[in-house]
């Protein structure tokens, strides 16, 4: 390996005393090709393995804690006990060579599509009517009611014990990507009267606590719990930095093992407000002060981008996200020295397919992600 990729492969402690193997993280990558009835297939066994097998740390596609909150088509689900026998597989297959395997619990909240859901039903925090995953036409959710709001914090525990039961190292809470966590944060989609408006932060907050409860009585002090979020969007009113920086304070006083910020560019500045032209993660970074690991991502094509996102930013994890589904080696190649043999490009005439499943292989090739193309489609 040349020597100056070693930071990259540091072993780092979490603060559950977990240890992971180096800094690379799977992001938790939509694959949309699970079974119709969330049940995991064969080809997402294989899909998950391949990538899984050089990262510290793996985090699985986005999975339902309820069958109201289905976003995307071929999701896993994590909302029945049915669900186990599929996640079993795909927790040994994730962690067969070493990677601590995580579920990503999610709810789509106004994002869920109707053709996926019970009679066509959609629930948000306020309602809104929006275009979602694919679709052509916008879609109507109406207001989640309170008693609704109680029994989906209840089924983000309830998730967590089936993942616990299933035998993975953890999960990691969705609350980042305009979905239903992310939802109640945001004064765009969260307009309500209530407690559950008038607090922002309060769906989320008991949401972790639930889930963090369930895995002291259901699991043990090596279970991994994080959280993911979107800094900033683009809505207005939306989430901005400030009320961004409320909620990492509050959630560092939570027992959370990582914060996972999802962005397209690691290097991204901030739009609006206080904080206006200062990068994220590293303003991040500050309001964290330490107590706990951040997960950093976006745009990380080479292993030179890899090195300088955690040299410039100083984030302690680097997540992998379109460039590990272009070559499921990257970080073996790095580890070996071959870091000039990466496959930093979509190739739709390769044979191979970046031996990627059919369904998301199709939505590479139609232009479904932004990413670099050998045909500059």
């Amino acid at each position: 390996m040349n020597k100056k990729f070693q930071p990259l492969f540091e072993k780092l402690k979490l603060p559950n005393n977990v240890t992971l193997d180096n800094r690379f993280v799977l992001a938790p990558l939509t694959h949309v090709s699970s079974n119709d009835d969330g049940t995991i297939s064969n080809e997402e066994v294989v899909y998950m393995e391949q990538r899984s097998k050089d990262v510290g740390l793996a985090i699985s596609a986005a999975s339902n804690v309820t069958d109201l909150g289905k976003a995307f088509p071929g999701q896993p689900s994590v909302a029945h006990d049915s669900n186990l026998e599929g996640l079993k597989r795909l927790a040994k297959a994730m962690k067969k060579n070493g990677a601590k395997a995580v579920v990503q619990i999610h709810h789509g909240g106004a994002q869920s599509l109707p053709n996926l859901t019970p009679n066509g039903d959609v629930a948000a925090p306020s309602p809104i009517s929006l275009k979602s995953f694919g679709e052509q036409e916008e879609h109507h959710a109406r207001e989640i009611t309170e008693d609704e709001i109680e029994t989906t914090i209840k089924a983000f525990g309830e998730a967590t014990r089936r993942v616990i039961e299933a035998g993975f190292d953890g999960v990691e809470i969705h609350g980042a990507n305009h979905y239903l966590i992310h939802q109640f944060v945001s004064p765009y989609y969260n307009r309500r009267n209530d407690e559950w408006g008038e607090n922002r932060y309060q769906f989320a907050l008991r949401v972790v606590d639930e889930v963090a409860e369930t895995a002291k009585t259901h699991g043990n002090e090596d279970f991994i719990v994080g959280y993911r979020f979107s800094p900033e969007e683009a809505e207005s009113p939306g989430i901005s930095m400030e009320i961004t920086e409320t909620l990492i304070k509050k959630l560092i006083e939570k027992p959370l093992d990582y914060l996972h910020v999802s962005l397209m560019d690691v290097h991204s500045k901030t739009r609006e407000g206080q904080y206006k032209g200062q990068e994220r993660i590293k303003l991040i970074l500050d309001w964290i002060n330490g107590r706990m690991p951040l997960v950093g991502i976006g745009s990380i094509f080479t292993a030179e981008q890899a090195i300088e996102a955690i040299e410039s930013t100083g984030v302690e994890l680097v997540a992998l996200g379109r460039e590990i589904l272009l070559d499921y080696n990257f970080v073996s190649k790095i580890r070996e020295g071959k870091e000039d043999e990466i496959i930093s490009q979509f190739d739709p005439n390769r044979a191979d397919k970046h031996h990627l499943p059919p369904n998301l292989w199709e939505q590479f090739n139609n232009g479904f992600y932004p990413l670099p193309r050998t045909d500059n489609k």
